[in-house]
C-alpha cells in the first residue's frame, strides 16, 4: 500500500501541473485510504504537500507568464488569514465526537471528509455552469473577492486542501483570468495558503518529517511533468475536464465515508 502512496504522490503533482488545483483532491483521500493516516494529521500534511510542489509549479509557470501577482495578492492574502487562523483556532477545538444518534456517532474526521465532499461538490457545478455576467463595480467586486477569499481561506483550514477547486472558479469567472493563468496564478496563491495553514498546525501536532519530505519530493517531480503536458491541452477541455475531476473525487469520498 505505501508503494501505492507513492504512485499517488507522482499523480498529485502531475494534477496540480495540469489544473492549478486538485492535488488536495488526491492528496487527503491517499493519505487516509492508502497510507491509513488519521483524518486531522492527514489535512496538515496535506497542506504542507501541495503547498510545496505549488511552489515550484507557480515558479515554472512565472517563467511562462501565466502568474498574475496582482489579482494573485488580492485573493491569497485575505485567504491565508483565514487558513492560518482555522488551523491554529479552530480545527483543535473541533470535538473528536461531534454528536451520536442511536448507533450512529459523527466523528471529526468524518465530519472533515463529508464537508470536504460537500465543497467539491460545489465547486464542480460552479465550474460547469455557463458564465453569468457580473454588473457590480470594480470597487464591489474587490470588496466581495476579499470578503469571499477570507471564507475560501476557512474552508481550505478545515478540509488541508490548497484550494485551487475553490480558487480557479473565482479566478475564470470573477477576475477574468484566462484558464491557463487562473492556473499559474492559482499555484502561486495555493503555495502562500498551504504553507502558512501548515504553520497553523506545526504547534499542535507531532510530524513524520521523513515521510513528509519523501512524500513531496515525488510529487514535485509530477508537477514539473504536468506543467510540460499543460502546453499540450486545449484550455476549454481543460476547464471541463478539471469539473469532472472534482465531481469524481467527491462521489468517491463521500462513497467511502457512508459505507
Amino acid at each position: 500500500m505505501e508503494i501505492f502512496g507513492y504512485i499517488g504522490a507522482l499523480l498529485i503533482g502531475l494534477v496540480l501541473g495540469l489544473t492549478g488545483g486538485g492535488g488536495s483532491m488526491l492528496t487527503v483521500p491517499i493519505l487516509v485510504y492508502i497510507l491509513a493516516i488519521n483524518p486531522v494529521i492527514a489535512t496538515a500534511y496535506s497542506l504542507f504537500i501541495v503547498g510545496t510542489t505549488s511552489v515550484f509549479g507557480a515558479f515554472d509557470n512565472y517563467r511562462k507568464g501565466l502568474v498574475d501577482f496582482q489579482k494573485g495578492f488580492l485573493f491569497a492574502i485575505p485567504s491565508f488569514i483565514g487558513v492560518y487562523l482555522t488551523r491554529r483556532f479552530l480545527v483543535p477545538i473541533i470535538p473528536n465526537e461531534i454528536i451520536t444518534i442511536n448507533y450512529f456517532t459523527l466523528t471529526k474526521g468524518t465530519f472533515l471528509m463529508l464537508f470536504f465532499a460537500l465543497i467539491m461538490f460545489l465547486a464542480a457545478f460552479s465550474m460547469l455552469k455557463k458564465k453569468k455576467e457580473i454588473n457590480n463595480s470594480i470597487e464591489t467586486s474587490k470588496l466581495n473577492l476579499i470578503i469571499q477569499t477570507f471564507f475560501i481561506g476557512i474552508v481550505i483550514g478545515l478540509v488541508g486542501a490548497g484550494g485551487g477547486f475553490l480558487i480557479i472558479p473565482s479566478l475564470v469567472l470573477f477576475a477574468k483570468l484566462p484558464m491557463k493563468k487562473a492556473v499559474g496564478t492559482s499555484l502561486f496563491i495555493i503555495a502562500m495558503n498551504s504553507l502558512i495553514g501548515f504553520l497553523g498546525d506545526v504547534e499542535n501536532l507531532t510530524i513524520n518529517w521523513f515521510f513528509l519530505l519523501s512524500f513531496t519530493a515525488i510529487s514535485v517531480l509530477g508537477i514539473f511533468i504536468g506543467s510540460y503536458l499543460n502546453k499540450f491541452i486545449n484550455e476549454t477541455q481543460l476547464k471541463k475536464g478539471f469539473a469532472y475531476f472534482v465531481l469524481v473525487m467527491a462521489c468517491f469520498i463521500l462513497f467511502k465515508e457512508m459505507l
